[in-house]
């Protein structure tokens, strides 16, 4: 599977789909977030840090660019680096903070709005693309590497009817 389609009926739905990226991905994957204002991106990121075993609140980094976390995925630690790149204002920002270096084979970096560091942001294993419809949301999960595939792969979502 290449590409998974669904709609969310609410937030409940987002939630659901958080807790399943939770046990579908792996270390050193890059995810990236696509979705306008409200779309549920730091929700979808919020559920799956809590669905890793993350104990404390989940806030979005729009002020401060980026903020890590330490979870068990499979019983072994892994970092989550959540950023959200909304208020940059050039690549270049991207670079002066250091950030590339995050993304190093280990960590699993999830990035809203990663337009905003083209073209200096390393290439995503997945991309999720969150559009709101009614209530709900449709999305779109899309890999685009070995990594992203093999996340797909491993995916066990059923949507909300």
């Amino acid at each position: 599977m290449q590409h998974f389609k669904s709609h969310l009926h609410d937030e409940a739905g987002t939630a659901a789909l958080g807790a399943a990226l939770s046990r579908a991905i792996l270390p050193g994957m890059a995810i990236y977030l696509h979705g306008d204002l409200g779309a549920g991106k730091t929700a979808l990121t919020r559920a799956l840090l809590h669905a890793a075993g993350h104990q404390g609140n989940v806030k979005s980094p729009t002020y401060t660019l980026s903020e890590p976390y330490s979870v068990q995925l499979e019983g072994r630690a892994v970092n989550v680096i959540h950023f959200d790149l909304y208020r940059m204002s050039s690549p270049e920002e991207f670079l002066d903070a250091g950030f590339r270096e995050d993304f190093n084979g280990e960590n699993i970096c999830i990035v809203e709005w990663p337009e905003k560091a083209d073209p200096v942001l390393p290439p995503p294993d997945l991309h999720v693309f969150l559009a709101v419809a009614g209530e709900g949301r449709d999305v779109e999960l899309q890999a685009s590497s070995a990594l992203g595939l093999s996340c797909l792969q491993r995916l066990k979502f059923a949507p909300n009817m």
